[in-house]
């Protein structure tokens, strides 16, 4: 007999209000004429591959808005599917038949097929909240020519300028908390941090109420992303959607204003804008450039402000760490000398910081799994794939397996001296789609990473390991509060 649990009730009534009324009668009428659900039976054994699809369309879609909406977060959906069926499993969520992909042999083949058998693949509210001509949504047709193009802020002379403009602001607003002497969370200082960085970069803004306004819209679209698609005044789809609707006409204005000669700057826009004269294949049209800003804003805050946060928890729980990384840094800013600001060409010399950075990146799993889709009817493991089938090539059961990471549970930099299997370490994906941010997000944790180890002590003032909810990535519902004190 169909019975959804309590909990994914309230939260449907609550997100979607009336139209739960309609998707329910209409839930209860396939129900009695459906005669293939196999629910209770628990596995469905279609193409080898187990799991359910449960109701059509529908699916398992509101068990996993409702892990999104608890403070076990989304991949509570996935574990618990895997403790049912094993690491392979499949299931339908928003319509599509989704498998989860859990071997480096599968993350292989995928990557490597990029363009060719798979397809990037996103489900639609997250398409709709950072646009149809975003890099992580449009046809391979676009895709190498839009990665080219953006590719210029991430280059090493860019990120040489961001990693002293950083450094500046961190340790600015480190040596700020610290003197106040109060708790604060890290998750919204970095949330912050990242924030302002990137809009800097991108934008050259700077003025605070701009930014202000900004990242809320901006928190409003990421909160979208995975959402029930329907507009409805009051879901968070509907607020994300008309905030991207802010954004664009923010976005609008600024480039106008550059185009008329009334604003220049020496930034990422202006080095689009500049291309105006250029061929089409040469340059980004206006949408493209508005929908790649907010992507990159959104992508490269989120995921990055996320992993910063769980680096302070992972190492005040590992002092033996925490103490390595010091020890490295104090030596960095010593021979430096007072008053330094960092170079790119520090960041060389931090061996046990890159290796913390890659073990809180496998251990925070900031990306979860990596989504495609099936172009082609395929074989993976042995397991058939079907054209039109969503793959998602699943990095947190990856970074978590016992056979390729010993003890994955524990945090331990230095399992990074040792040459890792290829495909078992994927923070960045892989192949033609790998995360164009990677060395800026590398470069900023080092510098975040530097400035908090080598200039204070922190303690956590909150242990609770829950998960925020609703949000797309993993991050601490309490925001891991810590307490700085300075070295004197």
């Amino acid at each position: 007999m169909l019975k959804l649990p309590e909990k994914d009730l309230v939260f449907l009534v609550k997100e979607n209000y009336d139209l739960i009324a309609v998707a329910f009668f209409s839930v209860a009428i396939t129900y009695v004429l459906s005669k293939t659900w196999r629910r209770a039976s628990g596995v469905d054994h279609g193409e080898g591959i187990p799991g359910s699809l449960g109701l059509p369309f529908v699916g398992e879609t509101f068990s996993f808005l409702s892990a999104t909406n608890s403070t076990r977060g989304c991949y509570d959906f996935v574990r618990l599917r895997r403790s049912w069926y094993g690491k392979w499993f499949r299931t339908r969520i928003f319509g599509k038949i989704h498998v989860f992909v859990p071997s480096t042999e599968g993350a292989r083949k995928i990557f490597s097929s990029d363009f060719a058998d798979f397809n990037k693949g996103y489900v639609k509210s997250m398409a709709d909240a950072v646009g149809q001509k975003s890099l992580l949504c449009v046809p391979q047709e676009s895709h190498k020519r839009i990665r080219r193009l953006l590719s210029d802020p991430f280059s090493m002379p860019s990120l040489s300028k961001f990693v002293s403009k950083f450094d500046q602001m961190l340790s600015q607003r480190l040596k700020k908390v610290a003197e106040v002497g109060k708790s604060f969370m890290v998750l919204d200082f970095s949330m912050k941090m990242t924030f302002d960085a990137m809009c800097n970069m991108l934008l050259s803004i700077s003025d605070e109420s701009l930014l202000r306004g900004i990242e809320k819209d901006c928190t409003a679209v990421s909160d979208a992303m995975l959402s029930f698609p329907v507009m409805i005044p009051g879901t968070r789809y509907y607020k994300g959607l008309k905030a991207r609707q802010r954004l664009m006409e923010t976005f609008g204005g600024i480039i106008a204003k550059r185009r008329n000669g009334t604003e220049h700057q020496d930034d990422f826009l202006q080095s689009m804008l500049q291309r105006d004269s250029y061929p089409s294949s040469e340059k980004l049209d206006d949408a493209e450039i508005m929908d790649n800003l907010l992507t990159l804003i959104i992508a490269g805050q989120t995921t990055t402000a996320a992993a910063m946060m769980w680096s302070v928890k992972f190492l005040d729980e590992n002092k033996e760490a925490q103490d390595n990384l010091r020890e490295e840094q104090l030596v960095i800013g010593k021979n430096k000398g007072e008053g330094y600001s960092l170079a790119l060409e520090d960041l060389n010399g931090m061996s046990f910081g890159l290796k913390v950075v890659k073990e809180t990146l496998r251990m925070s799993n900031v990306l979860l799994w990596f989504p495609r889709v099936a172009l082609n009817d395929c074989t993976i493991d042995g397991f058939e794939i079907k054209k039109g089938w969503h793959v998602n090539i699943d990095a947190t059961c990856i970074h978590y397996d016992p056979e390729l990471y010993k003890d994955p549970l524990q945090f331990n930099p230095s399992r990074f001296e040792e040459m890792q299997k290829p495909y078992s370490f994927i923070a960045f994906g892989s192949g033609p789609r790998t995360c164009l941010g990677m060395n800026m997000a590398k470069v900023t944790m080092l510098v975040f990473l530097h400035r908090l180890s080598s200039g204070y002590m922190w303690t956590v003032d909150d242990m609770d390991s829950s998960l925020e909810k609703k949000a797309h990535i993993p991050r601490l519902r309490s925001g891991c509060p810590i307490t700085l004190k300075a070295f004197s």
